[in-house]
């Protein structure tokens, strides 16, 4: 089996090998499938491969000067073997920092990336992969984390080097700074040093530094240096420290490393730098009273809050309600398509309010739909009255906390009009706080609406640690200290300054204005705040004075660059990102252009720019760009729901594979979806509004198509008339049309027949029969069961799934989608997959049945589709052309209720060109019949 052998480093550290051409890919242990010895073997004889590129040096440097951080991680590897090898570099990144720099160091030649207008960037690739080469885009995140990858193919006994820089300005979260960097060598390293550096004019009040995978042994080597305004943090543990036994090639240093600290504030008007014509201002007033608060929570109970996510609302509301004060008043909303209220009005945060209140949350149900609009003009009446009828005091901040998991589809659906609507409903006399629980909630909506009505947005990621992250998310905005901040500067001596109005500063952040003076050699000016606090207005003056660079910052090894000027480049994009998104149409295009001019002019990439590495040439490959994009919190959604994928070029045709995950998720898609005691086998399955998926592992992608037609129609789906096997499948429809007037249907019930060994089954939503010989026997979904015989065997999960084994034969699982009964449209329905395919004879048919052993096609000249996560393409199949579209369907057997999104390329048209003949051919009289 000829092929490239696939090396990764994460900050040059070596995983699993994985075949590039070959037929089996594992990228990590984690990947291989429960129960798959032959996979299992094959990962622990490839194993002792990992040696064949030593990485021999690991080093992450940071420097921190007034808050911004200068970040840059080095790695270097050897490739030990007498064949060139690709090595994949790839490293964690903070979502909030700029990549400034990435260069590769090859047999003494340094590749260096540049920004580019994304638009322009997008062009080289397509031009480059349209004359054959292979090119990467790299997009992928995680909660705080973004990734960056690249590969590169290193000649035989050569050395490569990989340099990636990146920045960004350190927010203030209750209290402090937070710098982290993710370590997961897998393996030993012989030069392995995280090093940080920390500057701050102000004085550094207190610091620690930690790890999650440090142990009590490691603990010494975390050297921590504090002086008044310096600090120096190192870990260098030695390739004997880093074993996880003595002897061993296992590794400890496996997770998160973490410096947090704070700056002295001894100035109620903050702290204010002024360097080189450029100046900064950080406001964080110390011992300031806590501004009484007025808050609405705005809670989802629709139908897809059902489960974990309604019992961790619940139990973070009534942490919640715990630690509001008593001077506070709140308010409760919950919704569906229907609207409830706790109270009509907000009510004082007394004892026994908030033990009333936490009755009212433990009996919140999940139902109905979503109506968003309704639920927050509902709040919004509620704290508008309350206002005008002067039930709080003047001086009280009054804000908005919504928290849903899904889009709206009950009342106003149109979310720019939702938009507009909470706006103009609010009209600046309160904050919205917006909570999106999970990955299928449009995230966008919810954070452009925030950022319209002076609040922010954050996503709550599905898992055992959610109610943590509500409850953390509560305590930022929990106590207000000031409200309408206004920062003033001379107009005649800055220009170009950031946000210096801001609604509220929350007890433990911190507000940073920065500007660009008009006059290089000023010796001071004026700077005033003027906000409201909890019984009076705080009012502070002062001058600024300029600074000497060698005086402000002594320890020349703590700056990098023009740093101050940097910050604020920095702090300017970031809020002309924000104002592309919310402002007027006008305003949009002033910022997204001033944006993109900053970005190239500061070598910054941002959601506007790309940087294009161009990568070495190489005996078989002409030289090939590479290009890292900086992703949207929407594009992350995005590309979470997509999977990520990169072209194959192959004689000028590409096949598109998913890029292997590194980090808890698949690898190809072969690599824990379709391999079974070391095999490669195709999956089928159909499922949803009918949803037909055919994987195909040898060509390392999949296939899916839909089937439209009106319910009942009972359909062939299995014919295999040498083994005697037969699977029809009949339709069902909603309840009643929806009011979109989409009609949908679904299979609800399923005939599978075995003549050879005379068995019969029929399943519904509702029950299994099972006819053998003249007897009959019944199961039920409500009940976990098995049957087993001397041909077949039947196992039922309860309400999830039936597995049929047919003796010597295929193996079926048919899953069951519970719907909740009082659902107005949709009710409950089946979705059917084929195991051990390989089994049936090359006569098999049905719309899955043609597909069991293969299908030959090629994809080639991909181009931007309707949506710009799904590219369009050409895909030659059968002797014809057809547009096809890059999209994903749900493949259900692992995670019956969330499903596991499966990269696919969608032929329209009910499959017409893939599938044999029309899909009308497939309709049979009944549900057991051949005809």
């Amino acid at each position: 089996m000829s092929g490239v052998w696939t090396v990764l480093l994460l900050w040059g550290i070596v995983f699993v090998p994985a075949l590039l051409h070959g037929a089996l890919v594992i990228s990590r242990e984690d990947s291989t499938p429960q129960g798959s010895d032959g996979a299992t073997r094959i990962l622990k004889k490839r194993s002792t491969d990992n040696m064949k590129v030593e990485v021999y040096s690991v080093k992450v440097a940071c420097k921190v000067a007034s808050r911004f951080a200068h970040t840059v991680i080095t790695s270097s590897a050897l490739n030990k073997v007498n064949s060139s090898q690709e090595v994949f570099f790839e490293v964690d990144l903070p979502k909030t920092a700029f990549i400034t720099n990435f260069s590769m160091e090859i047999e003494g030649q340094t590749y260096t990336g540049e920004v580019k207008e994304k638009e322009k960037a997008k062009k080289q690739y397509e031009k480059a992969v349209s004359t054959g080469q292979t090119a990467g885009l790299v997009k992928a995140s995680g909660r705080k984390m973004e990734k960056f990858s690249v590969s590169v193919n290193i000649a035989a006994n050569s050395n490569v080097t990989f340099i990636l820089t990146y920045e960004e300005l350190l927010q203030r979260k209750l209290g402090q700074y937070e710098i982290m960097t993710r370590v997961k060598p897998k393996q030993l390293v012989q030069h392995f040093e995280i090093v940080a550096d920390i500057y701050e004019p102000q004085g550094i009040a207190f610091l620690d530094a930690y790890g999650t995978f440090i142990s009590n042994e490691l603990l010494p080597l975390v050297e921590k240096t504090v002086t008044d305004k310096k600090a120096h943090i190192s870990f260098c543990p030695t390739m004997d420290q880093q074993r996880k036994c003595p002897g061993c090639d296992g590794t400890l240093i496996d997770g998160d490393f973490f410096i947090k600290y704070d700056v002295n504030r001894a100035e109620t008007l903050g702290d204010i730098q002024v360097v080189n014509g450029y100046f900064v201002h950080f406001f964080a007033p110390p011992d300031l009273p806590r501004v009484p608060k007025n808050v609405v929570f705005v809670i989802d109970r629709s139908g897809s809050m059902s489960g974990n996510k309604m019992r961790q609302t619940r139990e973070a509301m009534l942490t919640i309600l715990n630690d509001l004060h008593e001077d506070d008043y709140f308010g409760i909303v919950t919704f569906d398509d229907q609207i409830s209220t706790w109270k009509g009005s907000l009510t004082k945060a007394t004892m026994e309010n908030v033990s009333e209140a936490k009755g009212f949350i433990k009996e919140i149900q999940h139902r109905g739909y979503t109506d968003i609009n309704g639920a927050l003009m509902k709040a919004v009446d509620i704290m508008m009255k309350d206002k005008q009828a002067k039930k709080f005091t003047e001086r009280s901040v009054s804000m908005i906390v919504l928290l849903t998991d899904g889009m709206p589809n009950a009342g106003v659906s149109s979310t720019p009009q939702i938009q507009e609507n909470v706006r103009d409903a609010m009209g600046g006399n309160m904050s919205l706080f917006c909570l999106g629980f999970g990955n299928d909630v449009d995230y966008s909506f919810l954070d452009v609406m925030s950022r319209q009505n002076q609040g922010l947005a954050r996503r709550i990621y599905e898992g055992s640690d959610a109610t943590v992250q509500l409850q953390g998310f509560y305590e930022e905005v929990a106590s207000p200290l000031l409200s309408e901040v206004d920062l003033h500067y001379p107009d005649n001596l800055v220009n170009s300054l950031t946000t210096s109005h801001y609604k509220q500063l929350f007890n433990g952040s911190e507000i940073v204005v920065a500007g660009r003076l008009t006059d290089n050699s000023l010796d001071n000016f004026l700077v005033e705040v003027f906000a409201k606090g909890f019984e009076e207005d705080f009012i502070v003056k002062g001058q600024a004075s300029a600074q000497e660079w060698d005086i402000l910052y002594p320890e020349q090894e703590y700056i990098f660059g023009d740093f101050t000027e940097r910050l604020w480049a920095y702090l300017t994009i970031q809020q002309l990102l924000s104002k592309k998104e919310t402002g007027t149409a006008e305003e949009k295009g002033n910022a997204t252009a001033q944006a993109l001019e900053m970005s190239l002019q500061y070598s910054f990439v941002t959601p506007l720019t790309s940087m294009v590495v161009t990568k070495p040439e190489t005996e078989e490959e002409q030289e090939e760009p590479l290009i890292a994009d900086k992703l949207t919190e929407d594009e992350r959604q995005k590309a979470q729901r997509l999977g990520p994928f990169v072209p194959q070029v192959v004689s000028n045709t590409y096949r598109v594979q998913n890029m292997p995950t590194y980090f808890g998720g698949s690898s190809f898609i072969q690599s824990d979806r379709c391999v079974r005691h070391g095999l490669l086998l195709d999956f089928l399955s159909v499922d949803g509004d009918p949803h037909f998926m055919i994987e195909l592992p040898e060509q390392k992608d999949a296939l899916c198509f839909n089937i439209d037609d009106r319910p009942g129609t009972i359909f062939n789906l299995v014919r295999d008339q040498l083994a005697g096997i037969l699977v029809n499948g009949q339709t069902i429809g909603d309840k009643k049309v929806a009011p979109d007037g989409k009609v949908n249907t679904y299979f609800g019930r399923f005939g599978i027949v075995h003549q050879g060994l005379g068995v019969r089954l029929e399943v519904t939503t509702h029950d299994i029969t099972v006819s053998q010989d003249g007897k009959q026997a019944k199961l039920l979904w409500s009940d976990t069961a098995s049957l087993k015989g001397a041909n077949l065997d039947l196992q039922v999960t309860k309400d999830r799934s039936l597995t049929v084994t047919l003796r010597d034969s295929v193996r079926f699982v048919v899953i069951l989608h519970k719907v909740w009964k009082q659902h107005p449209y949709h009710q409950d329905y089946l979705g059917f997959y084929t195991l051990d395919s390989h089994l049936l004879s090359p006569s098999v048919h049905g719309l899955l049945g043609q597909f069991y052993h293969g299908v030959q096609f090629e994809v080639r000249n991909m181009r931007p589709g309707e949506e710009p996560e799904k590219p369009d393409a050409t895909m030659l199949v059968k002797g014809q052309e057809l547009t096809v579209t890059r999209g994903w369907q749900r493949d259900f057997r692992w995670d019956v209720k969330n499903g596991e999104n499966v990269p696919c390329w969608f032929i329209h048209s009910n499959g017409n060109g893939l599938i044999d003949g029309n899909h009308t051919d497939y309709i049979m009289s009944g549900l057991f019949k051949t005809v």
